[in-house]
């Protein structure tokens, strides 16, 4: 019976365990749904500003930025790198590629400058000694616009005032359900080649749209750049986002299944179990009734008969 017992206990464990992950998938599932339908709302918003900076270059072509410059007399550049991380675990290998990712990037550098954004990379970072320059906490269960822009301004301003030459964000895009790729993307100095020019209707043809950029191209250009960098920073943010929930669907999926086959396993065994235990109380059971069959019997005693005769008339002889 104790065997039984133990089968029992550890049949409630692995059906309260497949509750939680079953959870976790709807939670996580929902948690997707939410960010990749904030991201599909804002991203015309940015797609336009991409194409009205690549207007600007292209009719501008003379034009010099200081988000697009590249400092070639830099011999020594300094490289800052945006790592996102998730906050938590259960999310099969989506933290450790990217932080992998970022580990193989940080060892080409000389003296990289890192900034984490998620627990998991601050944890994974801190036991191999090295140093991080800027955490932001707080934010990668929850990207929002304008947490996005906060964090670009820091960027911008550190690029504007020479602390930093490049500026790199090491995220996980979600290329398919079932295919998560950790990418690294450059976020300054912008590329100007990054910004194709597709003209206009009629642009070609007999009549030539005249362009003028008001107060001037290199104003309009300083006011649109931080907004690209911010939507850039807000769509690594939800692809980063989208691809650990999706990690964690994939895992808390498995984990739901492999419970459900434990359960199957763990019955068999209990039904088993259960099964011995009866055939044994029922072999004891009738053990003793052919023990009790098989006595001797003890010896009757006699009692000595009496015999008694009557006449023909019926009288008692």
């Amino acid at each position: 019976m104790a065997g039984i017992k133990e089968i029992r206990t550890r049949i409630d464990s692995v059906q309260q365990t497949l509750k939680i992950t079953n959870a976790m998938y709807l939670i996580s599932s929902s948690k997707m749904r939410k960010a990749r339908q904030q991201l599909n709302n804002v991203q015309p918003y940015f797609l336009k500003i991409s194409s009205t900076i690549a207007d600007i270059l292209h009719h501008s072509p003379e034009i010099e930025h200081i988000y697009f410059d590249k400092r070639p007399e830099v011999k020594r550049r300094k490289a800052g790198y945006i790592v996102i991380t998730g906050d938590k675990g259960l999310a099969g290998a989506y933290n450790h590629n990217v932080l992998r990712l970022a580990e193989e990037q940080l060892a080409q550098e000389d003296d990289p400058t890192l900034f984490l954004i998620g627990q998991m990379g601050r944890a994974y970072f801190a036991e191999r000694d090295i140093r991080v320059d800027g955490e932001f906490m707080f934010t990668v269960q929850d990207p929002t616009i304008a947490r996005a822009r906060d964090i670009a301004d820091i960027f911008i301003r550190l690029f504007r005032e020479g602390q930093l030459d490049d500026v790199y964000v090491v995220y996980t895009e979600m290329v398919t359900p079932m295919r998560l790729e950790p990418r690294v993307q450059k976020l300054l100095p912008l590329d100007i080649d990054a910004f194709p020019w597709e003209p206009r209707p009629g642009e070609n043809g007999l009549y030539h749209q005249t362009v003028q950029y008001v107060p001037s191209a290199d104003r309009v250009l300083e006011h649109l750049v931080p907004g690209c960098i911010k939507g850039e920073l807000f769509g690594a943010l939800v692809e980063s986002f989208c691809a650990e929930q999706n990690a964690r669907m994939t895992a808390m999926d498995a984990a739901t299944d492999n419970a459900r086959d434990m359960l199957k396993s763990l019955s068999l065994r209990y039904n088993r179990a259960r099964q011995s235990a009866i055939t044994q109380e029922i072999t004891e059971i009738v053990g003793g009734t052919q023990g009790s069959a098989t006595e001797t019997p003890q010896p009757r005693r006699s009692i000595p008969t009496r015999t008694v005769r009557f006449l023909a008339d019926g009288s008692r002889a």
